[in-house]
């Protein structure tokens, strides 16, 4: 069975090495996330991969293809920065996928502080170098903003016209959010709390309901999100959204679930679970799930394909959630 995996990670080390004192400053807890005890970090080298050490994982573990994208937040740096680094990176990716274009696809780094220019870059991105797509680490800004802010309905509006999705990944919440919300316990656990046991999913998962309530599906009804870790807890709470916020209140066209079910595939993302997956799969239906790894954050491939294969489900919708959804997306 083939097996194409969306949430596939590499880092530029340009972008990485700008944005450092910005993460610094933005999230100042970063320095535990390496620390004893805290969720495992990839091994040395292999986010830095795009090539055979990648492939021999991918092989040995039944992953047909990876559609890769960088970790990094290029939204922190100031745009004039920002926009030459994002597109080195992206050339970077193009190299890859030449290179191996049964095995890799892309997503884009855009330089979201400058939207215009990001807007520029994903048209470049997807007719120039042949990306699948754009995905973005948090907000959009170093700002209390998000991507329904109408100063990104540019990049917005790009990537509805060209028909590629936008894959909507957790980033560090604000200073106030992690001193409001997640602070008062020892660092390690404010780190583990704010990041990835808790606090970045809801800051994803905002964002995503925040596009929906902006009316950005009815201005862009093409558009397509992804949301990663199950949709970012939003499909468990679609019934309350519906109830709390029905169109009588919101003047959308249509309730909450509605655009969620048209509008945003999700992905496991590292979090095999078969109740959620039963879920989501009852929830918002088979056609809009897609798979993923989180490789190397998740490093063992191995066991998300033993997850899907064993997955008590018909072989048909394995096959779905592995592939053929996937290249219905991807047009191939």
């Amino acid at each position: 069975m083939k097996i194409i995996t969306f949430e596939e990670h590499a880092s530029d080390k340009a972008i990485a090495a700008a944005s450092a004192r910005y993460i610094g400053e933005t999230f100042p807890n970063i320095k535990h996330m390496n620390a004893p005890g805290m969720t495992a970090v990839p091994k040395l080298g292999a986010l830095d991969d795009l090539g055979e050490r990648r492939l021999a994982d991918m092989d040995a573990n039944g992953i047909t293809m990876q559609i890769i994208s960088y970790s990094n937040q290029p939204q922190l740096l100031p745009g004039k920065e920002a926009i030459p680094l994002t597109q080195d990176a992206n050339d970077r990716l193009a190299a890859a996928i030449k290179a191996y274009p049964d095995r890799f696809g892309a997503f884009a780094t855009l330089p979201w502080s400058a939207p215009e220019a990001a807007a520029d870059e994903l048209e470049r991105a997807i007719t120039g170098l042949g990306l699948n797509g754009a995905l973005i680490t948090g907000r959009p800004s170093a700002e209390a903003i998000f991507l329904d802010d109408k100063r990104y309905w540019p990049v917005l509006e790009t990537a509805a016209r060209l028909n590629v999705p936008i894959y909507i990944h957790p980033g560090f919440p604000g200073l106030n959010i992690q001193k409001d919300y997640y602070s008062g316990f020892s660092p390690l656990v404010e780190t583990a709390f704010s990041l990835y046991g808790w606090g970045w999913h809801a800051e994803a998962g905002i964002q995503v309901i925040r596009m929906i309530l902006s009316g950005i599906f009815d201005k862009y009804p093409n558009l397509q999100l992804i949301a990663g870790h199950w949709g970012e807890m939003v499909p468990f709470f679609l019934e309350r959204l519906d109830m709390s916020m029905p169109k009588s209140l919101t003047k959308l066209e249509k309730n909450i679930s509605e655009y969620f079910r048209a509008h945003v595939y999700v992905t496991p993302s590292g979090m095999f679970s078969y109740p959620q997956l039963k879920y989501v799969m009852d929830t918002i239906g088979i056609e809009r799930i897609l798979y993923s790894v989180d490789y190397p954050y998740i490093e063992d491939n191995g066991k998300a394909v033993a997850f899907l294969k064993n997955a008590p489900i018909s072989q048909d919708e394995k096959e779905m959630i592995a592939y053929k959804t996937a290249e219905r997306l991807l047009k191939q």
